[in-house]
């Protein structure tokens, strides 16, 4: 019973991944946007990403977050999803797959997750659950591994095994895939069937850009820190302004700042500033030259935080004196 209640409580994740028909990937995007305008009007909706086919994965993935099972069976089982699925059938090529998992499922550190679900016998559960604790063994002694999440079924919305794996990019995640202690292992337990896929993706949707209708490699991890603090100095700054007259105690103001600090980034910040200025720094066409590139990216970089320290400084000491 306190299981149940557990899995009742905690927070549910839908990772959905279809194929787009050739030559509709601009119709099928703005139909995504319409089911998550609607999934975000039910209860207990905490956000939705949305990753376009990569070099490592082909089809298009959708993850849901709810803070529970029921709130996330509602909206996956809703008239109104069923109606949006027959509207944006036309541009999809056959049926999607469909995982749920219960617990903290999503992060956003890791650069690659690796999805995998097992259809399993209750008879070979003790087996499957041995088997896969070796998996998890040998995959750890790979370069750039980053952790594993493992969730059981959940009675009445998913029927399969679901393992999450990350790594830090995707040139370690295909050593491990393609290694032969991998292939080894996948034959002791030959008799558990898996489908796989990956989500190749930093940050969530703060650095989301696309080159030629498909995602564009990942900014290395000294960029996407940089690009972070040019976002995060304006962004911690003002909200101290506007949040000063209310005097609250330090272990108040920082909780508090520390939240509109990460809604603001996630929704303005990042997507309607920071990435438009630093895209083609963070994720630069191939065709151009990485030093001039890199020249241009640090300074706008410059420029941006001279500005605001400017701004800033004269806000603070001339116009306005902060108690």
């Amino acid at each position: 019973m306190d299981t149940e209640k557990h899995v009742e409580d905690a927070e549910a994740t839908a990772i959905i991944a279809q194929k787009v028909l050739p030559g509709r990937e601009h119709e099928y995007e703005t139909w995504q946007q319409d089911v998550n305008a609607a999934a975000a009007g039910y209860d207990g909706y905490l956000g939705v990403e949305v990753t376009p086919p990569t070099a490592l994965q082909p089809e298009w993935v959708v993850v849901y977050r709810y803070d529970s099972v029921a709130h996330l069976q509602a909206w996956i089982n809703s008239p109104t999803r069923q109606g949006l699925l027959e509207a944006g059938d036309k541009y999809l090529d056959g049926p999607g797959t469909q995982q749920v998992v219960s617990g903290h499922a999503t992060s956003r550190d890791p650069l690659v997750t690796v999805v995998i679900t097992h259809r399993v016998h209750p008879e070979h559960v003790e087996d499957f659950l041995a088997w896969q604790r070796r998996m998890n063994e040998e995959e750890s002694k790979f370069e750039g591994f980053r952790g594993s999440e493992f969730f059981p079924p959940i009675e009445g919305v998913q029927e399969e095994w679901t393992t999450l794996y990350r790594f830090d990019n995707a040139e370690h995640l295909d050593a491990w895939l393609t290694s032969d202690r991998r292939q080894e292992v996948l034959a002791e337990g030959k008799e558990f069937d898996f489908k796989l896929r990956t989500i190749d993706n930093s940050f969530g949707s703060w650095f989301a850009f696309e080159e030629n209708g498909r995602e564009a490699p990942p900014p290395s991890v000294t960029k996407t820190a940089i690009a972070v603090w040019v976002g995060l100095y304006p962004t911690v700054v003002l909200l101290a302004l506007a949040t000063s007259p209310l005097k609250m105690p330090l272990w108040l103001g920082l909780l508090v700042g520390n939240l509109l600090s990460s809604l603001v980034m996630s929704f303005f910040t990042m997507p309607y500033y920071v990435n438009p200025l630093l895209g083609r720094w963070l994720r630069p066409s191939p065709d151009e030259p990485a030093a001039r590139t890199n020249l241009i990216g640090i300074g706008i970089v410059a420029v941006l935080l001279a500005f605001w320290v400017v701004v800033f400084y004269l806000v603070t000491t001339r116009i306005w004196t902060l108690p």
